[in-house]
């Protein structure tokens, strides 16, 4: 059963899942009903742990080469790929049921749609081309929208632009959140084939300026919202949280411009620790002041 539950990555699905059930929050007639909140936890812990389950059977002689991912169940042999397999078809349709039944079905085809693009077309494309990172950020950027069109009941039009600006904040985030881990993993990765960094030659000025250009991004992306309609800066509440999402991009900044001054792990690491501090403080930030 640990076996199992490790094919599902569980810290990162719980927090992909968590952008989700925020952006679900955030349509403005949701109420907090916990009920349907843990049924679109559960059903978003399915399908990300079905993709993510994939993603180890596909990589399995590549996570084995690789420190961090030897011990990984399908890699390591504990689990066969065929065992992988069935537990992913059976954890993914599971979950795009329970988003299309208790949600509405435009939410289970979006959710469908990102398992597919995880872990048919980003998992192979990363020994390809660094590409990869700019089509794997969709289906990272995915659960945003999801979250955000499942609080909609079926038959009720859906706001798309608030659906768009969430699928933005997660989708620009990742970049330097990503490409931090990449400088980090650097070594293991380009042993194991991956292309993941934006620059042939590794981590590189280039990288580390990318990092910065796309934090320097999230700032009018995160101020959206409150121009949107999906939250307000009247009261205190409203001033409170448009100042988390200000100090919380000039805290992103500045990681990745000390990266891009002194280019070295250590930086890289304060950079992809920072990108998980960040994220969930915008995402809180933005339903405190929620319309």
């Amino acid at each position: 059963m640990k076996d199992y539950i490790q094919l599902t990555k569980p810290s990162l699905s719980i927090m992909v899942v968590f952008s989700s059930v925020i952006s679900y929050l955030l349509v403005p007639n949701v109420s907090m009903d916990w009920w349907r909140i843990v049924l679109l936890f559960a059903g978003g812990m399915l399908v990300t742990g079905s993709a993510n389950t994939i993603n180890m059977v596909v990589e399995k002689d590549t996570d084995a080469l690789m420190k961090r991912t030897a011990k990984r169940p399908i890699a390591s042999g504990r689990i066969t790929p065929e065992q992988g397999w069935g537990f992913a078809i059976l954890t993914g349709a599971i979950g795009v049921f329970i988003l299309g039944y208790y949600f509405n079905w435009t939410a289970a085809l979006l959710a469908a749609f990102s398992l597919f693009l995880y872990a048919f077309v980003y998992t192979p494309l990363k020994k390809v081309n660094s590409i990869a990172v700019l089509v794997g950020a969709v289906p990272g950027a995915l659960p945003c929208l999801i979250g955000w069109v499942a609080g909609f009941v079926p038959g009720q039009d859906i706001d798309w632009l608030g659906g768009a600006v969430m699928f933005g904040i997660q989708f620009l985030w990742q970049f330097p959140h990503f490409w931090a881990i990449a400088w980090v993993a650097h070594k293991d990765y380009s042993e194991a084939g991956f292309k993941l960094l934006p620059s042939d030659k590794g981590p590189t000025k280039f990288t580390a300026l990318q990092t910065l250009v796309y934090s320097l991004l999230l700032v009018p992306i995160t101020v959206a919202p409150f121009f949107t309609g999906i939250s307000t800066t009247n009261g205190t509440k409203g001033i409170v949280a448009l100042g988390l999402v200000i100090v919380a991009n000039i805290f992103m900044i500045l990681r990745c411009a000390t990266l891009y001054n002194k280019m070295d792990v250590k930086s890289a690491r304060n950079v992809m620790f920072g990108s998980y501090m960040y994220l969930p403080v915008v995402l809180l930030a933005l339903l405190l002041a929620k319309v």
